[in-house]
């Protein structure tokens, strides 16, 4: 039997909208994050070894290279502090406070740096006019960074359990953030200007002092590594290591290769690095911050469209029918009382009693002729059949379920058969069916603890010209009498569920003329299987759908 949009609104409602996707500060990490960033840092470290054998090989000198790509790292690194204040200002952390402060020095040493180095804007620097002034400002920029992520470290776990951050309000701790980390800029400065610090050689002939510093510096960045590694949580820790680790490698050939003669080959590579390790975090604070949009956006739309269709189904429906049913069962109420008064007379008005039965006959159809009429007042048309690629409506539901796979820890593969065709059908509503098997899926496994945490979706051409989906997983599975009363409306196994869910879904995939149906569910987990029939051309030959392979 046809079904309509309205119908469909109690599903939406339990499983399409989710919570509010996490930040990138506290969001976990994913295998794909970790494989992509190893990726970057493989090709990076390979860029890094290749560069070795030349890095003593004097290059042309190009002034403007560094005072152009460290305005673009001033640009970056505030941009960055930005980004994380705005996320503490949401999630109030303490470490993201240190992180932001990290980043604001950063910026500003780079900038120093470039104002006092030689060629740059004057031949001799404008802050101490010395060749030194630009060597300690880089150690500065160097030395506060990873000093700043040690700390992040150290506090990214705490909430407000600093306590003079607790009494202030996320704009006050922000401000004094600022203040500080400018304050700590000028005052190294200031020691620089004032002649504090000792004068440093540079050039082939270098004093020990510039190599026990670089030394310290490289040291201070592989230990931010290292602990960031150790506690890796979030996607921030994931590229925060990979920003960290870009700037070792200009330490390296200060350390090791002796190369702090400006302008050689190793010296062009590490001020590369040191660009690439400034957009690092800032490009993925944009990207994830751009998805986590977009998947709240895609949940506020399918929210309205719920809260629209509830409160026409539910509200107005529910009114109509208590409205004009009240009259038939008012009049069914007072002839069976009629009835039942006239079996105490004596002698018995078989005619009365006759008369009283055929009116309740008659309330009784009039009642379920009001409740059709209702029914189909508040009927949709039905959606607009497409020919759709069930491959791709699998990746559309997973993309959709990304964040609560990630939170409980759950990992997702599909299997689809090559050249696999397509079907024909209603996408939203096909879509809301495999969305409500996953989503139970993922429920089933968050509910019961498991060395295993996986779901798996299989596509295959069956028989009789159909497509088969298998939606598996390894939950705790299902009791007998779960079993068989599954798919009856209003049945749930969950605390909170409404029992409208798999009811709906069957009724779904019905219309479109296949079958829903429990394949398996044992201890291991349970087994879902959609079977659809293959679109047809007006000659009778079925569409090819595109080829996929295994992926997971």
């Amino acid at each position: 039997m046809p079904i309509s949009t309205k119908e469909t609104s109690a599903l939406l409602a339990a499983n399409a909208v989710s919570e509010a996707p996490a930040l990138i500060a506290s969001a976990p990490a994913s295998a794909q994050h970790r494989r992509f960033a190893f990726g970057v840092v493989v090709v990076l470290l390979v860029v890094f070894l290749t560069s070795l054998p030349f890095a003593t090989i004097q290059a042309p000198r190009v002034d403007a290279f560094l005072t152009v790509s460290q305005a673009i790292v001033l640009f970056a690194e505030f941009l960055t502090a930005i980004f994380l204040f705005s996320q503490y200002s949401i999630q109030p952390r303490p470490g993201l406070l240190a992180l932001a402060s990290g980043y604001i020095c950063s910026g500003l040493f780079a900038f120093l740096q470039t104002l006092d180095f030689p060629g740059a804007y004057s031949s001799i620097g404008l802050i101490t006019g010395t060749p030194s002034g630009a060597v300690w400002l880089f150690f500065f920029w160097r030395f506060t960074f990873p000093l700043s992520v040690i700390a992040y470290v150290l506090l990214k776990e705490a909430k407000e359990t600093i306590r003079p951050l607790a009494r202030l309000g996320s704009g006050q701790a922000i401000g004094i953030t600022i203040a500080c980390a400018i304050v700590t800029t000028l005052g190294l400065t200031w020691l620089l200007v004032a002649g504090y610090l000792p004068s440093l050689n540079i050039g082939a002939k270098q004093q020990p002092l510039v190599q026990y510093i670089a030394v310290a510096t490289w040291s201070l960045n592989s230990i931010a590594v290292v602990l960031l590694f150790i506690r890796l949580r979030t996607i921030l820790d994931v590229w925060l290591i990979v920003a960290v680790f870009v700037s070792l490698p200009d330490l390296t050939f200060a350390v090791f290769y002796a190369v702090t003669i400006r302008f050689s080959v190793g010296w062009y590579v590490g001020k590369a690095f040191l660009l690439i390790g400034s957009w690092t975090v800032l490009v993925v604070l944009l990207w994830e911050t751009t998805m986590l949009y977009a998947r709240l956006a895609s949940a506020t739309i399918l929210e309205r469209r719920e809260r629209t269709n509830r409160l026409m189904s539910v509200d107005e429906a529910t009114a109509a029918v208590a409205h004009e049913i009240n009259q038939p069962l008012g009049a069914m109420s007072l002839n069976c009382e009629t009835a039942l008064a006239c079996l105490t007379i004596s002698p018995v008005n078989l005619e009365e009693i006759r008369s009283c039965l055929m009116d309740v006959m008659t309330d009784n159809r009039r009642a379920r002729e009001i409740v059709t009429g209702i029914r189909s007042l508040f009927k949709s048309a039905p959606g607009q059949r497409t020919t759709i690629d069930i491959s791709r409506l699998v990746q559309d539901v997973l993309r959709m379920v990304e964040n609560d796979l990630r939170v409980h820890g759950i990992s997702a593969s599909t299997q689809f058969q090559e050249g696999l065709p397509m079907i024909t059908g209603d996408p939203i509503q096909l879509q809301q069916v495999v969305l409500n098997l996953v989503r139970n899926a993922i429920d089933a496994i968050a509910s019961a603890p498991g060395a295993t945490r996986a779901v798996r979706l299989a596509a295959t051409r069956g028989t009789n010209s159909a497509v088969s989906l298998l939606v598996q997983d390894s939950g705790p599975g299902l009791t007998s009498k779960s079993e068989t009363n599954i798919f009856d409306p209003f049945f749930t196994t969950k605390a909170s569920g409404m029992g409208l869910g798999l009811s709906i879904s069957r009724r779904i995939i019905e219309d479109h003329g296949g079958d829903l149906r429990l394949v398996e569910a044992n201890s291991n987990g349970c087994r879902f299987e959609i079977i659809l029939p293959i679109a047809a051309t007006s000659d009778g030959e079925s569409f090819r759908g595109l080829s996929a392979t295994a992926r997971s």
